[in-house]
């Protein structure tokens, strides 16, 4: 939003609105509005090496809380900034929230979920991603238009109500029995079983959850023994399919993508209507992989968002072949 821009970036407005002769690729070159960006990732990054303990040996409830508290803090100061400094610290606890987020929300709902639909479930969690991604793009093209130029602290400080929500939910919700026979408390999970799995006789699954964790205490260095060979193929996949997955550049589209369509030339409000478009393929997308996922199987549909992604890579890669032949050419 350029009252956004003009308020704490400057230079970047100036640029993107005065000066006409700047590339339109170099208008948002700026290494503070870089960091105000990044720092959310680099935080995300680091909590994620803590968060990881932290769920493991305090619950996955706990780690939930210091997510929502986190990102509640973080929301509120950037929707309260009076200088970039608020903004990078705000984007920092952000960071940090989700760190702990994506640590203990996927392993949650994998524990607590029946097997026939744990598939479907975790996918939920990337549905919720997603569907936060297209309101967050429809509520800032609404904010946008707010006279006074301060529709930006709603998009910002808006982030506290999902949080509030992450917040209240991490109190309310009950502990994993995987979490609770971790910490020695047999006889609380098992009436947590019987009461997820809604049966008196949970007996088979409590003694092999109670194995496992048993198995799991007896690894003295986990992190030395992921790199045995009988688990080379699981660590390749683990860290292969996210690794190429970001180099298809699909997180920066998803990121930048207002910035992205203004610099080849939409407007503001069409910058905005084509980043809700893209979140609403998103939401339909991840729509039919959580309808597929436990009917078509977790291989198929790795093959065919592979080749779904190639395949327009190539297509990108013809059309800016064929931009830059016609540049040539004249």
């Amino acid at each position: 939003m350029d009252s956004f821009l003009k308020k704490f970036f400057p230079s970047v407005y100036r640029k993107k609105e005065l000066d006409k002769s700047t590339n339109q690729y170099c208008q948002y070159d700026s290494q503070t509005l870089t960091m105000f960006t990044s720092s959310l990732y680099l935080a995300a990054l680091m909590a994620s090496v803590v968060a990881a303990t932290v769920t493991r040996k305090f619950g996955r409830k706990l780690s939930m809380l210091f997510g929502g508290l986190l990102f509640c803090s973080g929301a509120i100061i950037n929707g309260a900034a009076k200088a970039v400094w608020m903004l990078i610290l705000g984007r920092i606890l952000l960071g940090f929230g989700i760190g702990f987020s994506n640590q203990s929300v996927p392993l949650y709902l994998s524990e607590m979920a029946p097997s026939k639909s744990r598939g479907a479930l975790n996918i939920g969690f990337q549905l919720s991603i997603t569907v936060g991604i297209l309101v967050a793009n429809l509520l800032n093209y609404f904010f946008a238009k707010i006279e006074g130029g301060w529709g930006w602290r709603l998009s910002l400080g808006g982030a506290m109500v999902p949080a509030l929500i992450i917040t209240i939910g991490s109190l309310i919700l009950p502990d994993t029995p995987n979490s609770m026979i971790e910490r020695g408390q047999h006889e609380e999970a098992k009436t947590q079983l019987r009461m997820i799995r809604g049966v008196d006789d949970v007996s088979d699954e409590l003694n092999d959850l109670v194995m496992a964790s048993d198995e799991s205490k007896k690894i003295e260095d986990p992190w030395r023994n992921l790199l045995q060979r009988k688990y080379r193929p699981q660590l390749c996949m683990a860290i292969l399919i996210p690794f190429f997955q970001q180099l298809t550049g699909i997180n920066v589209i998803m990121f930048y993508a207002p910035v992205l369509f203004n610099t080849i030339g939409f407007g503001s409000d069409a910058s905005l209507i084509s980043a809700v478009i893209t979140g609403l393929v998103n939401v339909a997308a991840t729509i039919v992989s959580m309808y597929g996922v436990d009917k078509w199987g977790r291989r198929k549909l790795f093959l065919e968002g592979g080749t779904q992604m190639l395949i327009c890579q190539i297509v990108v890669a013809a059309l800016h072949w064929c931009k830059i032949w016609i540049v040539v050419g004249e």
